[in-house]
């Protein structure tokens, strides 16, 4: 399960454009609308409309929109009512959020929270240790969210990752963003094995960065995701405020046990089990 959920993510991170598929009738005032017909995304939309069941009518009609190809297309053909997006990055939310009139659109990003990453790192590292992250100006968002965040910008297109690695090479760790002008499936590996050679912890934004050699993430289920949609439906059902995006409210986590001895990282028991699951105290 956490392989197959962290590549969703990472795939809709960095947008991968898959054929459209119609949306299925559902209870007034919402609706779904997924953009493929993989084995992940029916489990997807099985679990979510099972949870949804508990939702009775909404202030407004609310389009559910699974990935980055089927939010495009709920805003292209929205005649009224709010779309929410759901496995999507921020990145990606930020943009199609841009280029709307009115604010129509929330959501639950496809990325960890980098406020629960920090709380992670404290964990890993136990002492306070400077955080950097690479970022194009398409994530500059990224510094009101995390202040006192190192960014190393580089260009949206034909930036030099290399060279931007080496600029942050005396930072001990590098936080990951799903920013496609730095992240692809083409370089990951290569980043992590520069990173490994500055002796640098990465903490990723997807649980398959781990396996592939990031020191450590935070991720969430599709099932933590539906948890949380159905949670922040049912609040709008009874306030009548949708509120603007969010980040998954519930993970666990991941850590490359291996690659924090070599950095000489000692793992606690604390980091191991840091979680925050449905149900439990917030």
């Amino acid at each position: 399960m956490r392989r197959a959920a962290s590549l969703f993510a990472l795939a809709l991170a960095c947008c991968i454009t898959i054929a459209a598929a119609p949306a299925r009738a559902a209870a007034p005032g919402w609706s779904v609308v997924t953009a493929d017909d993989s084995e992940l995304t029916r489990r997807i939309e099985r679990d979510l409309y099972a949870r949804l069941a508990r939702i009775a009518r909404l202030p407004q009609k609310v389009t559910i929109a699974i990935g980055p190809v089927a939010l495009r297309r709920a805003v292209t053909q929205r005649r009224e009512g709010m779309v929410f997006s759901a496995y999507t990055s921020s990145q990606v939310l930020h943009q199609v959020i841009a280029k709307v009139d009115e604010p129509y659109i929330s959501g639950i990003y496809a990325e960890p929270s980098p406020m629960d990453q920090l709380q992670l790192i404290a964990l890993l590292y136990k002492r306070p240790v400077a955080v950097a992250a690479i970022v194009s100006a398409e994530a500059e968002f990224l510094s009101t969210l995390v202040p006192g965040l190192t960014l190393e910008r580089i260009a949206p297109e034909g930036g030099d990752i290399n060279q931007a690695l080496n600029r942050v090479a005396d930072v001990p760790v590098l936080l990951a963003w799903p920013d496609r002008a730095v992240f692809n499936s083409e370089n990951v590996r290569n980043i992590l094995l520069s990173t490994y050679r500055h002796g640098q912890g990465v903490i990723g934004f997807s649980a398959d960065m781990v396996s592939s050699g990031a020191l450590a993430t935070t991720y969430s289920t599709p099932e933590d995701i539906n948890i949380q949609i159905v949670e922040t439906l049912a609040q709008y059902e009874a306030s009548g405020q949708l509120g603007p995006p969010q980040f998954p409210r519930y993970f666990r986590t991941a850590i490359n046990e291996g690659l924090a001895r070599s950095l000489k990282v000692p793992v606690s028991d604390a980091a191991r089990t840091f979680e925050r699951r449905p149900g439990a105290a917030r």
